[in-house]
């Protein structure tokens, strides 16, 4: 499907997902070595880090541990935690910026190759880690919030008053189902534009803010049904490879650990094919052409390319 056609902006849901699951295909090898170096070790991560936290956090647990390792572990607990906060940035911001890039070069129908892609990667990293930090600073003002409100909760449980736990309850539903949802597809949807055109940041935001309305809706959904998905594999994984030592033999668990290891990096690739794909959506419905040679030049720019003058007026006065 041509992305600057106007039929993008009547795309349903499940066509916006068919037309995101085909794009691999047309440069299968490309996709083959992002998944595998990149969204792999990521969905990895996300799963397997339970299986180191969940020892310390049972010795800490313990009535009977002895009390003069409590320290040391907290120490190595912390120390780990941040490493794969760490780990889970980097390799999050690294897919994003691999997998938009190159739907963009097969859109444009740019050469793509995986090392073309892994080259331009430093430039729109950089632009991608300024959008994070304006979205981290939104979330944090969220989190404020949204603690508040279970603070609330709390205390009118603690002094019994009906009204305010069904207030509390309400307010950190529509939380989590409203701002939540809203603040995850802001910025998914801003990670693309930073590395489509050239604004990041707060400018991005505001230009994925601009693109959200009409669409608001199908974006919720599409990112409600992603976070959902993931809930649900990671519960999986804890119910069974984690915590399911006594019920399930290691071989059991090890099959199924590689099997939702295996979902969640399908279901990674999907999400971010789809919110490359959403935005040419998004576009087309408020009637912004795309200009395929602009867009080219732009993501040539990240490789070092040169960028040939395209006004007739620059081109008269060289020839003269």
């Amino acid at each position: 499907m041509d992305l600057a056609s106007e039929e993008l902006q009547f795309m349903t849901i499940p066509d916006i997902v068919r037309e995101a699951i085909s794009i691999p295909k047309q440069s299968p090898k490309t996709f083959y070595l992002i998944t595998l170096t990149l969204l792999f070790p990521l969905s990895f991560a996300i799963l397997a880090h339970s299986l180191f936290t969940h020892p310390l956090l049972a010795q800490l647990q313990n009535p009977y541990a002895d009390p003069t390792q409590a320290g040391h572990r907290w120490t190595v607990l912390l120390v780990f935690q941040f490493c794969y906060l760490i780990f889970l940035f980097a390799f999050s911001l690294l897919s994003t910026a691999a997998v938009v890039f190159t739907v963009a070069s097969l859109y444009t129908s740019k050469s793509v190759s995986f090392s073309s892609t892994f080259s331009a990667i430093p430039k729109v990293l950089k632009r991608l880690f300024i959008t994070f930090l304006w979205v981290t600073l939104l979330m944090v003002v969220y989190n404020f919030v949204f603690v508040g409100f279970l603070v609330l909760l709390i205390a009118a449980i603690d002094i019994q008053n009906a009204f305010l736990v069904v207030f509390s309850l309400l307010a950190i539903f529509l939380l989590f189902l409203v701002v939540h949802v809203f603040i995850t597809a802001l910025w998914h949807l801003a990670s693309v534009v930073s590395v489509l055109e050239p604004i990041y940041g707060f400018a991005a935001m505001k230009k994925s803010y601009e693109l959200l309305k009409g669409k608001t809706r199908v974006a919720a959904v599409l990112v409600f049904v992603y976070l959902a998905t993931c809930m649900v594999i990671g519960g999986i994984f804890g119910a069974i490879v984690v915590h399911g030592g006594d019920k399930y033999g290691v071989f059991m668990r090890i099959v199924v650990g590689g099997f939702l290891v295996g979902v969640l990096v399908i279901v990674n690739l999907v999400g971010l094919l789809v919110q490359s794909v959403f935005y040419y959506v998004c576009k087309s419905y408020h009637h912004q052409g795309i200009d395929k040679t602009a867009l080219y030049d732009h993501l040539g720019g990240y490789l070092g390319e040169y960028v040939p003058l395209k006004s007739s007026i620059q081109m008269e006065n060289l020839d003269a």
